[in-house]
């Protein structure tokens, strides 16, 4: 099985939903016109920017309300004559709870198919970063099928938990998405710090489970910090097939084939060999995890 993925690089306008859709539309015309990908991926808030703080709440929007929109604006762009998907990040409501999420869905047909929303797990509270204190946090990690491969999505911070990779990998998941809104942050040389630390988590991610990885990440300036962008393919071997330029927005591209996560997995098992010894580290008495029941959530 072979699909193509393009991870978008963008820069949305802070706290204007119709505008940053509108564009994401103009971007599904560019996209549409030759070789369209299979799979579109946006980064973390990408419908109103991260940094909102106390306006989240007016900002946030259910699912549903995004699916649709995304709905509206491919077909205006193709005349929905073929289908796709895309990921988006966003600042979600549900049921009176708002959540930093994404949406994982496949636009073109009659309607949109919410196929899955994944929401951030781990929520920054140090440095920059205040996000707890605006936004629930998720529960889980879903691995679902698509019209591409089982795939999984995580935020950002998510990622810097290893244990969330592995999670998504041990579930069945063989792409892994990662929107991200990341803040340049120290110098490393002649590069950006948190530049490095990504390029290092993704390829460790990818190398260690044979899964592809897609990150795209945020561009542009709110309040002085500086998102990094810096989107790429990983490939289930460790290697990078595509990275972009850091701090611009841009579009790259790459081609996602199964029989690479085959070869990757027979040469390095160790997703293998982690599912035969699991349950025995789960049943480790040392680990703080409930015993005799059910996790309650």
């Amino acid at each position: 099985m072979h699909a193509s993925v393009a991870a978008v690089q963008f820069q949305p306008r802070k706290g204007e939903i119709e505008a940053n859709l509108d564009r994401i539309g103009e971007i599904f015309a560019d996209l549409a016109r030759e070789d369209p990908p299979d799979l579109i991926v946006f980064p973390e808030a990408s419908t109103t920017g991260y940094f909102l703080e106390g306006a989240v709440h007016e900002l946030a929007r259910s699912a549903q309300e995004y699916a649709d929109a995304l709905q509206r604006r491919w077909k205006a762009a193709t005349g929905g004559a073929r289908e796709v998907d895309v990921v988006l990040g966003f600042y979600e409501r549900d049921a009176g709870t708002i959540y930093n999420a994404v949406l994982y869905a496949t636009l073109g047909g009659a309607a949109p198919r919410l196929r899955h929303v994944h929401r951030k797990l781990f929520l920054p509270t140090y440095g920059v970063f205040d996000e707890g204190r605006f936004v629930a946090r998720g529960r889980r990690i879903g691995v679902f099928e698509t019209t591409v491969f089982p795939s999984a999505m995580l935020i950002c911070e998510d990622v810097w938990h290893s244990i969330c990779p592995t999670i998504a990998a041990v579930k069945g998941a063989q792409v892994v998405i990662v929107p991200s809104a990341s803040p340049g942050r120290g110098i490393a040389g002649p590069e950006i710090e948190t530049v490095q630390r990504w390029r290092s988590l993704l390829r460790n991610a990818a190398g260690e489970h044979g899964i592809y990885v897609v990150y795209a990440g945020l561009v542009g300036f709110e309040g002085g910090k500086g998102f990094t962008g810096t989107s790429m393919v990983v490939a289930p071997d460790g290697r990078i097939v595509v990275e972009g330029q850091p701090f611009e927005e841009c579009v790259v591209r790459a081609r996602l084939d199964s029989d690479a996560i085959d070869v990757a997995r027979a040469g390095l098992p160790f997703l293998g060999d982690l599912d035969s010894v699991l349950p025995d580290l789960l049943l480790d008495e040392e680990l703080p995890l409930p015993r005799g029941g059910r996790v309650t959530r």
